[in-house]
């Protein structure tokens, strides 16, 4: 198979820009670093189009594996018909239709009439063409009472559950059926019997159809969880007598044959007994793919959006993880996040502390010149947002906070995860939890890349979707923002720098042990000292990492190092230095690009 040939008819793309893209995946080039430092080689395709590619190219790949895996496994049983169905096959569903005839099965009833040798017999009742032949007498010459087939009764059954099989198993068949069923079949959800009284979340559930080609993901997802959750019954229905109309028809070679209402039996227990829950198993799958890709999509907005959100900056910031019992948990920390002070209020009920809570937010905010304050928006998060706002109404408003509402989805993940008892050794569950708060206000991005991404929050069914799809999804989606944004080595955590183009978890250890016992790193070319960062890596990662103290200002731009010499030409041919050519708009807009163009 030609996987660029296909690619390029399927994605309306040029040829070059695929073809390119590709060799640079092979190459191990990232999706960042191919976008925004390639866009030569590929015409200046976005991420999008670039994770688009690869997909379909690992998809199209896989699926040549499979290929090749069943035309060796099929062996001498394979027909020139039969090679150029499988070579020209682009579906991997499909693909296995080819193959399910030849597939090793467990011992079933066309297995065993077959070892009882009935297979000559399925034969003739399919070919037989005379309406005087005899069944019964024909099937005389095949009792085998061994093997269990003591009566013409039990051969010919052998003999149609033989034919029943095959036709079952016919790829063209499943294929035509698959889109009956997707353009007029109907998925109906029944309330189980137990909760047909019963008030529950699904009710509108409880007696419900809706033809498959219109169903929505949320709702898709929403039954199926119901029947996950023991609530509802689904089932599958298609137009039966259509199915068995095509079946016969495809089928049934001779109708004035006697054997014609044995192979018509054979075609309706193919219908009833194998291809309708098999049909029922697929459109299932279909639904809950389809479903699931939808919902992806939102899943990725929600994340790029909490991740992207605008960050405070370095101002000092309060973090309160609201609470009733529990008092509200508060920390403050320093315009560069480190932590200050902790201590817990009772504003709420049951303990209505509140001049003693007024007290202590009031002393923190003068001590500190607190000016942001984080709440988190769970439990007694609109409670404390109240209590705190009126508060603040009563100092000047010069020194007055700002307060914020933030999501703290997912903090309590971070509180006890490895990574927040690295940072925060000595600290209680509590105070880590105040801490996030508090930093997702200042820099969201840095924050919240240390928190599994399935732990923030970002849809309504994200625990009924396939859990590795979702968490590739999400890395994917991290690993955009971060690069879109850039990273501060000097300060950037070890959570954040593993997501930079090229790096992993190993190397951005790596980085965090060198800045710590070098120091700060005071140049790109630097990075190339720490240890597993070879030349390769380098290339995929520099450009994403900043340095706001280098002495060359190119180091703190998303200019890559391979294009320093190119922006020093330019200067100088503008009689200018490097420093006064970056952020300067009339100068920048005044260079005649042409004069730059080599060939």
């Amino acid at each position: 198979m030609d996987i660029i040939k296909q690619l390029i008819a399927e994605l309306n793309l040029s040829p070059s820009g695929i073809g390119n893209a590709i060799a640079l995946f092979n190459e191990g080039a990232t999706i960042p670093f191919i976008a925004r430092y390639r866009k030569e080689s590929t015409g200046s395709l976005d991420e999008i189009q670039l994770r688009d590619i690869l997909h379909k190219y690992t998809y199209y790949k896989e699926l040549d594996e499979r290929r090749a895996a069943i035309l060796e496994s099929i062996g001498d049983k394979l027909t020139p018909e039969l090679r150029a169905k499988i070579e020209s096959v682009l579906n991997k569903t499909e693909l296995e239709d080819l193959y399910l005839p030849f597939k090793p099965k467990r011992t079933t009833r066309a297995s065993k009439a077959r070892e009882a040798g009935l297979e000559p017999l399925a034969r003739w009742l399919l070919e037989c063409d005379s309406a005087s032949a005899d069944p019964a007498a024909e099937a005389q010459k095949y009792l085998n009472p061994e093997k269990g087939i003591d009566s013409p009764e039990k051969a010919l059954q052998g003999a149609a559950d033989i034919l029943a099989e095959e036709f079952a198993e016919d790829a063209d068949a499943k294929k035509w059926l698959r889109s009956l069923a997707l353009e007029q079949g109907i998925i109906v959800s029944v309330v189980r019997k137990e909760f047909k009284d019963q008030t529950t979340k699904f009710n509108m559930y409880y007696d419900f159809k809706e033809k498959v080609c219109t169903l929505p993901s949320h709702r898709i997802l929403a039954m199926l969880r119901g029947e996950h959750e023991k609530y509802l019954r689904l089932a599958l229905e298609f137009p039966q007598e259509a199915a068995y109309n095509f079946l016969e028809t495809r089928f049934v070679k001779h109708k004035s044959s006697a054997t014609f209402a044995l192979v018509c039996a054979a075609v309706k227990d193919a219908l009833d007994r194998q291809l309708s829950l098999a049909l029922e198993t697929e459109i299932r799958i279909y639904l809950r793919e389809k479903a699931e890709a939808e919902a992806f999509v939102v899943f990725g907005e929600n994340l790029r959006a909490l991740l992207l959100a605008p960050p405070a900056g370095q101002k000092t910031v309060m973090g309160i993880d609201p609470g009733f019992r529990t008092g509200c948990k508060v920390a403050v920390l320093n315009d560069k996040g480190a932590f200050l002070e902790y201590h817990t209020i009772f504003p709420h009920e049951p303990h209505n502390k509140k001049e003693a809570a007024e007290e202590t937010i009031r002393g923190l905010i003068n001590k500190h010149g607190v000016r942001l304050i984080a709440i988190g928006n769970g439990t007694a998060g609109r409670e404390t947002d109240l209590f705190i706002k009126s508060l603040l109404g009563q100092i000047p408003e010069a020194l007055r906070p700002v307060c914020v509402m933030v999501s703290e989805a997912g903090a309590s993940v971070y509180s006890a995860s490895d990574v927040a008892i690295a940072e925060f050794p000595e600290m209680d569950l509590t105070v880590r939890g105040a801490i996030s708060i508090a930093r997702r206000l200042q820099d969201p991005l840095s924050e919240l890349v240390k928190i599994d991404p399935k732990a923030i929050g970002v849809g309504q069914y994200q625990h009924d979707v396939n859990q590795g799809k979702l968490m590739a999804l999400l890395e994917e989606t991290v690993e955009s923002c971060v690069n879109q944004v850039g990273v501060n080595v000097n300060l950037a955590s070890q959570e954040l720098l593993k997501y930079v183009s090229g790096l992993n978890r190993m190397v951005a250890a790596n980085i965090v042990k060198f800045r710590n016992d070098k120091g700060a790193f005071s140049a790109r070319e630097d990075l190339k000292k720490v240890s597993g960062l070879g030349p390769k890596m380098f290339e995929q990662a520099a450009g994403f990492l900043r340095i706001p103290e280098a002495i060359n200002p190119l180091d703190n731009s998303s200019v890559h190092p391979e294009r320093y010499e190119f922006v020093r030409s330019v200067a100088r041919a503008l009689h200018a230095t490097v420093e006064q050519l970056i952020g300067n708009t009339p100068v920048i807009k005044s260079i005649n690009k042409n004069s730059f163009v080599s060939e």
